[in-house]
């Protein structure tokens, strides 16, 4: 069941972190108002499912944890700047 939420996250990371948030707790664990979440969801829905994911009640994220919360910026980063390279034919005043 992992292996398949983990896929489903990699292409739909904003549906598998609103299903997080609706079927279990750990988004609610991970914060304390529910701003973070939905910025979250809309701007940078990997870092905020790896944070959630990685996020530990005792400590909260330490370690080796922010590894992966920095990779989902990078993911993030890598998104958005991959899709604005792939258009950017379709921007007033790019000469090809």
């Amino acid at each position: 069941m992992a292996c398949l939420f983990a896929l489903f996250a990699a292409f739909a990371p904003r549906l598998a972190l609103l299903f997080l948030w609706i079927f279990t707790n750990l988004v609610t664990r991970a914060f304390d108002t529910f701003i973070w979440p939905l910025l979250g969801i809309i701007f940078l829905p990997f870092t905020t499912l790896m944070y959630v994911l990685v996020w530990n009640p005792v400590s909260g994220v330490a370690g080796w944890a922010w590894f992966w919360v920095i990779l989902g910026v990078l993911i993030d980063l890598g998104s958005y700047t991959g899709s604005a390279y792939g258009n950017r034919s379709r921007m007033p005043g790019y000469q090809a």
